[in-house]
């Protein structure tokens, strides 16, 4: 029998709406409606074309979808969670933020608050090259943290780059399960895998349309735009020994000193596969 206790619980948990908006689709592994090579440079730190898709995904969301219901409730948006290093979608989030307030000011409406969704956890794999159930299996025991302070009444949008398996969303909806948060939410992300045929490795496919060796990164770096994500320092820290040691001696100190923080700062020297090319960097550091 479910107490009068357990009843109010299992009413307010209806109580939360979650809506979900993609600006593209993805229905074919080897054919896209945005440019994969740009998406790939933007997944490795490209803040130029970050700004161009967050701006891409604002104006389609405002004009497809929020404008026909918006009130002037106040609004937080939130990047993918990460810990010290941000992810490339956090980036992305930034501009999304500057289309998304200039909208809410034209029409007399405050601008938005940003937050941030803390993870505990850090992973050294990839999950572009995963399956749906080994992604799931990753990151099951993963929490996420956030600060309900900020939240409380107002309009929830959650930012990621692409939806493959929903994954990284149901952790999200299990964190605000975890903190009674039932707020009216929005999932945005810039692409979605739509058809259910095609592998969730296409994610791998695209990440490395454009960036398939150390060398590839060059041309990123080399702009004025270029920010570290997690991606790209995961990816220096993982490659081949000596063609890392090649690489690095062709760039800069202060990118040297920056991939090096980073990296302590997300705590990739607790990773055995890293260490070599991380002592490799730290004999470079100079401060």
């Amino acid at each position: 029998m479910i107490s009068n206790i357990q009843l109010m619980i299992l009413k307010d948990t209806y109580k939360r709406t979650i809506e979900k908006f993609s600006a593209f689709q993805v229905k074919d592994s080897k054919n896209f409606d945005f440019p994969a090579e740009k998406y790939s440079k933007f997944k490795f730190g490209s803040t130029d074309i970050a700004r161009e898709f967050g701006y891409t995904l604002a104006d389609r969301f405002i004009n497809q979808l929020f404008k026909f219901s918006y009130e002037g409730k106040p609004i937080v948006v939130l990047p993918s969670a990460y810990s010290h290093i941000p992810t490339a979608s956090y980036f992305m989030t930034i501009f999304f933020v500057d289309k998304l307030n200039q909208f809410l000011f034209k029409n007399g409406y405050a601008p938005v608050e940003t937050g941030k969704i803390h993870r505990s956890v850090t992973y050294r794999e990839d999950y572009g090259e995963m399956t749906a159930e080994e992604r799931y299996n990753l990151i099951k025991g993963d929490k996420f943290h956030i600060d309900e302070a900020l939240l409380k009444n107002k309009i929830l949008i959650f930012l990621d780059d692409i939806k493959i398996t929903g994954t990284h969303e149901r952790i999200i909806i299990k964190m605000l399960d975890d903190f009674g948060i039932q707020n009216h939410c929005y999932m945005l992300y810039f692409a979605e895998l739509s058809n259910p045929d095609i592998c969730p490795k296409t994610e791998n496919y695209l990440n490395h349309f454009f960036v398939k060796g150390l060398d590839d990164l060059i041309s990123i770096i080399n702009r004025e735009d270029f920010k570290f994500n997690t991606r790209i320092v995961k990816y220096i820290l993982n490659s081949n020994p000596v063609e890392c040691r090649k690489f690095l001696q062709n760039q800069t100190q202060s990118f040297i000193n920056e991939l090096y923080y980073k990296a302590l700062g997300n705590e990739y020297y607790k990773f055995s596969e890293y260490n070599a090319n991380l002592l490799m960097i730290e004999e470079l550091v100079i401060d």
